[in-house]
């Protein structure tokens, strides 16, 4: 019988943060992936931030397969051929774009350094339970047992609904994510950056007007990745392929130059949580623990999920190693890990942007195309000379919100401040 005192099931950032915390204690632990190499299964579209990558890796950025470093950040409202970018510039950067195949592989070796059994091209069937507590995992090969397993294995996680600890996700509480890594000469000339300098392009609007998505692109080395991300529901309602929608955005006039000539190196698509703090599912049981993705920890207006994935990964972990100081695995101690990511800014970052997500898809049709357009057009109106005087110019744009939105002005105003109040309180 193989057994060991942790399994985790998922090698990306949380379960290999998690296993990593474990095995740093000397504790025996096996990380389980169904994938051929830990980042084969993954898909991400951009950046690693330091500070709780340094909780996890101290060494990180002088060991890891690193892209660039991120000193730009721009958020660009995109109309149907106009646009408005604003950017803001930092040399004393907090991220840096990575690959994840090349990364999640260099962060699991690191595992495997501090003794972490890796097992790759494995799938988990199911969980084994006694008595309603988890006790270890069935594989396709042989079976695992184990005092704790942690469930680090994705948005879908099966695991976790085969014990009751989450219901089926409804199409609206998850976006599909589709994108393009597109080798182009001179990213440094195009992007106007420094040598092993990056910037990021968080996009409104364009192809995704009306709907409740996001735009992302990060300058790599000697690629750029481009990609949005549109719930599911919306997909289905309106019948739209995604990616005929990057296809609209990669030739909208302000990105298409960025773009021009370059060459598709890799194509991908994946499915991430968007239902936030209210869609998450229990996170401990018996014997068992959820943590990344599996646990809707995603912050999606911020595109954070990596930073909260290991995090949490690292909260099971210490969790995990409390619970077998006491030799005690029940949820009566395994709760330390929701208490845990509560007093950390993870459930504190998703409080914050709890109702974010119901409001806005209320309102898509304004906050997610209206209002986009509209301030593309005061700076048109801003820019322009035409004789006309500026006093009166004024006086016409603010007018025209009144007369365009009508009723649904009072709406939305009064939705902006709901979202407000529940950001400050």
């Amino acid at each position: 019988m193989n057994k060991v005192d942790v399994i985790v099931v998922g090698a990306g950032p949380a379960g290999i943060a998690c296993a990593i915390t474990i095995a740093r204690s000397g504790k025996k632990v096996v990380l389980i992936e169904r994938g051929s190499f830990a980042g084969s299964k993954n898909v991400f579209g951009g950046a690693i931030y330091t500070q709780p990558t340094k909780e996890i890796f101290p060494d990180f950025e002088t060991s890891a397969p690193l892209e660039r470093k991120n000193t730009e950040h721009k958020f660009v409202i995109l109309g149907e051929y106009d646009s408005t970018t604003i950017s803001y510039k930092n040399k004393l950067s907090e991220s840096y774009t990575v690959i994840r195949a090349k990364f999640d592989r260099w962060m699991a070796d690191e595992a495997k350094k501090a003794g972490v059994y890796l097992v790759e091209k494995t799938v988990v069937r199911e969980l084994l339970t006694e008595n309603d507590r988890v006790i270890g995992v069935k594989t396709e090969l042989e079976d695992y047992y184990s005092n704790i397993v942690v469930l680090a294995d994705g948005v879908n996680s099966l695991l976790a609904k085969q014990i009751g600890l989450r219901k089926d996700i409804e199409p609206k509480d998850v976006a599909l994510s589709v994108k393009e890594v597109i080798k182009i000469n001179n990213i440094n000339e195009r992007f106007n950056l420094k040598e092993g300098e990056g910037c990021i392009h968080q996009i409104f609007g364009g192809a995704m007007l009306s709907m409740l998505g996001l735009g992302f692109m990060y300058t790599n080395k000697e690629t750029v990745t481009i990609g949005l991300g549109v719930t599911l529901s919306e997909l289905v309602e309106r019948g739209i392929r995604p990616y005929e929608l990057l296809e609209d955005l990669k030739h909208h006039p302000t990105l298409e130059p960025l773009l021009k000539d370059g060459v598709l190196e890799e194509y991908s698509a994946h499915l991430i949580p968007e239902g936030g703090y209210k869609k998450m599912p229990k996170l401990y049981a018996d014997g068992v623990m959820i943590a990344g993705d599996a646990a809707m920890l995603v912050n999606n207006l911020h595109w954070e999920g990596t930073n909260l994935a290991m995090i949490s990964g690292k909260l099971a972990g210490e969790t995990a190693l409390e619970a077998l100081d006491l030799n005690d695995f029940s949820e009566n101690v395994l709760k330390n890990y929701e208490q845990k990511l509560k007093n950390s800014f993870v459930l504190k970052d998703l409080m914050t942007y709890k109702d974010l997500i119901s409001i806005a898809s209320k309102k898509s049709d304004a906050f997610f195309d209206y209002y986009l357009r509209k301030v593309n057009s005061f700076f048109k109106m801003f820019t322009s000379t035409d004789s006309v005087p500026k006093r009166t110019k004024y006086r016409e744009f603010i007018k025209s919100f009144f007369k365009e939105r009508k009723f649904s002005l009072f709406s939305d105003i009064w939705n902006m401040l709901k979202l407000i109040w529940s950001i400050l309180k």
